[in-house]
């Protein structure tokens, strides 16, 4: 307690919350662990302690393992510059050429903040994060397919590039995979399914007779937020959904992945957005990928009179 030159007395806060306790402090390494446990007792959902976690995990690879307590802004504040402007990035599509998003950095720091958070709360100390500020990132815009780039994706979802060789005629081979890149792209447009929701279906969970899908909540049905719902396919996407479960030899198993790669596994949603980049390279196309034909379906549907609020529940 200080006294003034009044005589009052002026109580000021106390620092003894903020000074560092060595003795009950971690190694990053370890309190990386914690922290993903503490979230997932919270509820977190597993796509968003995956991303805390390969997040953390990237910086501790580049700062290198010590004590939680020993973190600055500084340091912060640099690791965020390196991951702006040097970084190259391992993309599975390719395209490391180009720098991270500065929704991608708002991420990081998203991650870092949290992680944070609970350590300084965990072993008394003032979070470094506190001279960081959210860096400012601009939304992308919306980017839809046209009519017509649909029609090449289907259409070069049936034959192989042009195969030239020097003793015969020039000749193209019908793909494996047709039937289901077809059905792939159809069940796409026609129900706005993010990549691990398509890749999560199974053949139960489809009415080729009405056209109803039951995405489920939870990490099994592959929903972000963990909310469930249901969605419908037109004829012509129930049709190519049941020329590819025809040839089938579990096409008739109700436990059985909708989609499978070229093996009898699921497809996962890394395998799916490699299939949707090599079409659209095949239909000369930028930017093909699988987010892109739920923004196709939101904008056809509100063109074609739908309502917003119904949108946001399909």
């Amino acid at each position: 307690m200080n006294y003034t030159s009044s005589g009052l007395a002026t109580s000021f806060p106390s620092k003894k919350r903020y000074q560092k306790r060595r003795n009950s402090c971690l190694p990053i390494s370890k309190a990386i662990p914690g922290f993903i446990q503490f979230k997932g007792a919270e509820g977190l959902s597993p796509r968003t302690l995956t991303s805390y976690e390969y997040d953390l995990k990237m910086w501790l690879d580049n700062q290198g393992d010590r004590d939680v307590i020993d973190v600055t802004p500084q340091e912060i504040r640099e690791y965020l510059n390196y991951m702006r402007t040097e970084y190259t990035p391992r993309r599975i599509t390719g395209n490391n050429e180009q720098k991270l998003s500065s929704k991608t950095i708002r991420n990081i720091w998203i991650s870092l903040s949290a992680f944070f958070t609970w350590a300084s709360e965990e072993f008394e100390f003032y979070s470094p994060m506190k001279g960081v500020p959210a860096p400012k990132y601009t939304n992308a815009p919306v980017e839809t397919f046209k009519k017509e780039e649909i029609e090449s994706l289907l259409k070069v979802c049936d034959f192989c590039r042009e195969t030239k060789t020097e003793q015969r005629r020039k000749f193209t081979m019908r793909r494996s995979t047709a039937k289901r890149d077809r059905a792939i792209i159809l069940t796409l447009l026609d129900t706005g399914l993010r990549a691990g929701e398509i890749c999560s279906l199974r053949i139960r969970d489809i009415d080729l007779k009405t056209g109803k899908v039951i995405v489920h909540h939870g990490s099994m049905g592959g929903s972000k937020g963990g909310k469930g719902r249901t969605v419908f396919m037109g004829k012509s996407t129930r049709r190519a959904v049941w020329r590819y479960l025809a040839d089938r030899e579990d096409g008739g198993d109700s436990e059985a992945p909708l989609f499978t790669a070229k093996s009898t596994r699921p497809m996962n949603p890394g395998g799916l957005r490699l299939v949707i980049n090599a079409l659209g390279d095949k239909a000369n196309i930028t930017k093909c990928y699988p987010h892109k034909f739920r923004h196709t379906f939101a904008i056809t549907y509100l063109r074609s009179g739908g309502d917003l609020f119904t949108l946001q529940s399909l």
